[in-house]
């Protein structure tokens, strides 16, 4: 019943490669054979094995032949029971029959008595479950914990359904702490950017920089169909340092022309283009550090490839969003009257630092 209802449902999953069952005990008639018994008749074992195999041989019954079409009539004779199989004649001797349950004791019992499987102190069927190579094991294993409520209603009543084991739990948890340390990564460098920049509005363009360079990383990650994991996330959270650290050394050079009195836009211009291939040895340089890492082998080289190109390709994107959106957002927002303003935060940390 759980090889049929229910694993062969499973099995066809999107993402589910391999359902094996353990633990199962098919039902199974076992004989032994009383050796005095049998050399008392004049048997032998092999005779009782051919009289057994004989009699549960699967054979037509009969045809009904008609003008189109012909049908064959079988029937499914087999001995179910441990008492059909004491009543099976094995050899005649002087016009007597001779049943099996003459010379052995036939007993119903297990197909295989040393396999077995226990769950919550219950005799149990465990359905092992391995997804495809390539799927995405959290997905997998969503679908099918949607079907088991409709599995379980097709099951008698009696027959319960239990989760033993999901390694999605560790998985999903461990995938929500690097999250976590994702979003306090881009928390703290914002923080950090305001303590030395003491500007809101110079702390507002990389605090922008970032999550532009991670979204256009995660949109480069679909397209090659890499999936977020802890490698992928834990370059994201990595690349974060190197994301802020272009858009800073931007936003301190437009300043420096600023506060010498150009303009917003051409000392954005002049500071941008006055370090841009400073930016693209820099981003190209941490790039090629990465490439080691793409012809890996083994396991290790599959693992750490996607890592390297989640993070070559922020590193890329960031470079990208230093050299053209942070120029435009200081000629925008950047002026002398702004690089000026201090709050009172600012004022209160500046007179500690030189009273100190």
């Amino acid at each position: 019943m759980v090889e049929t209802r229910v694993a062969q449902k499973i099995s066809q999953i999107s993402g589910v490669g391999l359902v094996t069952l353990s633990g199962g005990q098919r039902p199974a008639v076992r004989v032994k054979l009383n050796a005095q018994a049998i050399a008392a008749l004049g048997l032998t074992s092999e005779t009782v094995r051919t009289a057994i195999t004989g009699a549960n041989v699967n054979s037509a019954k009969g045809s009904l032949d008609g003008p189109s079409r012909a049908v064959t009539l079988s029937a499914n004779d087999q001995m179910q029971s441990a008492e059909e199989y004491r009543q099976l004649i094995i050899a005649y001797q002087n016009g007597a029959p001779i049943r099996l349950g003459d010379v052995a004791t036939v007993e119903q019992g297990a197909e295989n008595s040393w396999l077995g499987a226990w769950a919550n102190k219950e005799q149990a069927i465990v359905m092992n479950v391995q997804r495809q190579p390539g799927a995405n094991i959290i997905s997998t294993a969503d679908s099918i914990r949607q079907m088991l409520p409709q599995l379980t209603e097709s099951l008698p009543k009696s027959v319960k359904v239990t989760v033993l084991s999901d390694r999605t739990t560790n998985i999903r948890a461990s995938v929500d702490d690097t999250q976590f340390e994702l979003m306090m990564a881009i928390a703290l460098v914002v923080m950090i950017i305001y303590l030395f920049l003491r500007n809101i509005p110079a702390t507002i363009i990389p605090g922008v920089a970032v999550p532009l360079s991670l979204i256009g990383t995660f949109a480069v990650m679909v397209f090659l169909d890499f999936s977020i994991n802890n490698l992928t996330l834990m370059a994201l959270t990595i690349a974060t340092g190197f994301v802020v650290d272009d858009a800073i050394v931007v936003i301190e050079n437009i300043s420096r022309y600023i506060e010498k009195g150009e303009k917003p836009l051409a000392a954005a211009l002049k500071g941008a283009g006055e370090i841009g291939f400073t930016i693209i040895s820099l981003t190209f340089s941490l790039i090629a550090v990465l490439i080691p890492l793409l012809f890996m082998g083994d396991i290790v080289g599959r693992l750490f490839r996607e890592f390297a190109i989640t993070l070559a390709v922020a590193i890329l994107i960031s470079a990208v969003v230093s050299l053209t959106l942070t120029p435009m957002m200081c000629a925008r927002m950047l002026s002398q009257e702004s690089l000026r303003k201090q709050n009172r935060f600012s004022r209160a940390s500046g007179k500690k630092c030189s009273t100190g």
